[in-house]
């Protein structure tokens, strides 16, 4: 399992992000889709955003953020700010691919890398920026009936997002739809055409 998901990642990712679309509204930030084998499972590391960051405040995210101007690209940007909030060098990442930019509503345009990182691995999290890590097997988002949909309402405007949930643990917003990105690119749907099409951020 975990050979054919790398070797149908390798073949299906773009190696190089489409070009952004026009958006002078938005900012343009990268994140890291950081995954890695332990247990012959793959397994997909996510962060939890502390309550001192700007914003998604207490989120479960992927590591990342916004485009500096000395970044030369936003893999550049994506490797950068993981370095900085959990402490992974990033000469340690095997960049397989891109996924699919997102655009939130509360301002970012987001190119998400995927990267193959090295297990086990001394990760040094910012207190600041990160309140824990989280590593769960990518097999845990394939059951249709842990992915729900609602309202959600940002500075008076309501739209319709996706979230994955699990005991306590929810992933929604621009960091679901990513992974539901991913999912796609390994043949797993589990949201209806129709449905994932509602999920905005």
């Amino acid at each position: 399992m975990v050979t054919s998901i790398l070797a149908r990642l390798k073949d299906h990712l773009p190696l190089s992000p489409a070009p952004p679309d026009p958006a002078p509204d938005l900012v343009a930030a990268g994140v890291l889709v950081p995954l890695f084998v332990a247990e012959e499972q793959f397994r997909v590391l996510f962060i939890q955003r502390t309550l001192m960051v700007k914003d998604h405040r207490g989120q479960i995210a992927f590591p990342g953020g916004v485009r500096d101007p000395e970044d030369a690209h936003l893999l550049a940007t994506a490797l950068r700010e993981t370095e900085e909030e959990i402490g992974l060098a990033p000469d340690a990442v095997e960049v397989l691919g891109t996924l699919p930019a997102v655009a939130t509503i509360t301002g970012y345009h987001i190119t998400p890398f995927v990267g193959l990182i090295p297990y086990p691995y001394d990760f040094h999290p910012s207190p600041r920026e990160v309140k824990r890590l989280l590593a769960l097997p990518v097999a845990e988002f394939y059951a249709p009936e842990r992915w729900r949909s609602g309202s959600y309402v940002f500075q008076g405007r309501t739209t319709r997002v996706c979230f994955w949930q699990n005991g306590q643990e929810v992933v929604w917003g621009a960091t679901a739809r990513i992974l539901l990105n991913l999912l796609a690119h390994l043949g797993v749907h589990p949201i209806p055409g129709d449905r994932h099409a509602t999920c905005l951020d």
